[in-house]
């Protein structure tokens, strides 16, 4: 597969940043280059990424341009895409549950639309770098012209409030798949760390209606956020595999937000896939930091719902939350503990379910993946566990597309004509009730 010639010495330069127990393995020249190959040759794609949010609070902003992530907070841009050898991206159409009012989800539709705009400026305004991507075989076409491949997700079915017909709307802008709930519950599903706790026992009528438009579009059922029972209805309703699109073990790190091995095995079953996540919180238990934890909520109480906020208000929230993490930094959790996870579901259910949903620019950023220009370190750390080429290729994209396209399948069975020449009932006309 072809790559920009800059990618090698990019990659020696990306794992320089290794641990030090690593570098000083007598067999380390033959590990980076074995995982140089293997990192060059493997499409690489993380399912995750919270871009377009920073876009659009940062004005001036420039994806184009390579950032320092430890001076602006922004880890992800196209050159260090580039840097890292990661060849695409799901980035992310965000939104925080706001008001569940006609007010409210005509403020998540225009914040939306926004969102979705960002995305399609980016590899519009710079078309030598990146391209919009809606299948696996536009990402290899993109990929072998030595672009960016850009993918879209959404996060948070607020997005379409209680209007079924926006599902369309959004797939025909570029959406692949949709996260049914986010922090708190919605009109389509209960969270898994809505305080309130749940409110529909799992997806409610009209969340049952939303997943079987999303089968007939060919958007896949992204499970990451919801509570379990919402899982466990999602698994049930879904006629095509679902995908957790940046999720952790539970039996590595006890939060509700991570994925229990019961519910792993059966989203294996399904021929679902678990992308992994690389967010602290989710990974470890870190250590106390009470003067932390104090600004932090500090900052929610003044700011809110990010969702709310005006783009001036959430730059300001960007630069205090800034200035918090260099007084009271948070302790991360290492390349190396994102693996355990990998390892953990590797061995609950083999190889063909997990892949890469890091997170980045949405809390995610891991020592040894700070930002997208560390992306090879994953390589090289599964081969030093002893991943094959194959098991790479498939942890970096081979689960993914084979979900994508099962997903695609599903859609066009029921798509076709029933008996007698009907075409199947077009469910993007239904209404909420």
């Amino acid at each position: 597969m072809f790559r920009y010639s800059a990618f090698v010495l990019s990659f020696y330069s990306v794992f320089g940043l290794v641990s030090t127990s690593l570098a000083q393995a007598p067999n380390d020249q033959a590990l980076r280059q074995k995982a140089q190959k293997i990192h060059e040759k493997a499409l690489t794609i993380d399912t995750h990424g919270d871009v377009p949010t920073y876009m659009v609070s940062h004005t001036d902003f420039d994806i184009s341009e390579e950032h320092d992530a430890h001076k602006t907070g922004s880890r992800i841009d196209f050159p260090r895409m580039k840097k890292g050898g990661l060849d695409a991206m799901f980035f992310a159409v965000y939104l925080g549950q706001g008001p569940r009012t006609p007010e409210g989800n005509a403020q998540a539709k225009e914040k939306s639309m926004k969102l979705f705009e960002s995305i399609h400026k980016s590899v519009k305004d710079h078309p030598d770098l990146a391209e919009l991507a809606k299948t696996p075989e536009d990402a290899y076409r993109i990929v072998k012209s030595g672009k960016r491949a850009v993918f879209i997700g959404i996060e948070n079915g607020w997005t379409i409030g209680n209007d079924l017909s926006l599902l369309k709307t959004y797939y025909d802008l570029g959406a692949r798949y949709m996260t049914l709930s986010h922090s708190s519950n919605n009109d389509i599903a209960d969270s898994s760390t809505d305080p309130k706790g749940p409110e529909h026992n799992g997806i409610s009528p009209f969340g049952e209606k939303v997943v079987a438009e999303m089968n007939r579009l060919g958007m896949m059922v992204d499970i990451s956020h919801v509570s379990d029972s919402t899982f466990y209805d999602a698994i049930r309703l879904s006629k095509a595999p679902v995908i957790a699109s940046h999720s952790s073990a539970r039996a590595l790190s006890n939060h509700p937000r991570n994925m229990t091995d019961d519910m792993i095995k059966l989203l294996a079953k399904k021929g679902g896939v678990v992308q992994m996540n690389m967010l602290t919180n989710y990974l470890i238990t870190p250590k106390p930091n009470p003067e932390r934890d104090a600004a932090m909520q500090t900052l929610r109480e003044k700011y809110g719902n990010r969702s709310t906020l005006t783009e001036e208000e959430q730059k300001q929230r960007y630069a205090e939350l800034s200035e918090i993490n260099r007084k009271y930094p948070q302790e991360l959790a290492t390349l190396q503990q994102v693996v355990d996870h990998i390892d953990h579901i590797v061995k609950l259910v083999g190889i063909d379910y997990v892949g890469i949903g890091a997170d980045l620019d949405g809390g995610g950023g891991v020592t040894g993946m700070y930002d997208v220009s560390e992306a090879g370190n994953v390589t090289l750390e599964l081969v030093k566990r002893g991943y094959s080429a194959k098991d790479i290729e498939k942890i970096w994209s081979g689960n993914l597309f084979r979900v994508m396209k099962e997903v695609e399948k599903v859609a066009a069975e029921l798509n076709k004509p029933a008996a007698g020449g009907k075409a199947s009932t077009n469910s993007s006309s239904l209404k909420s009730r």
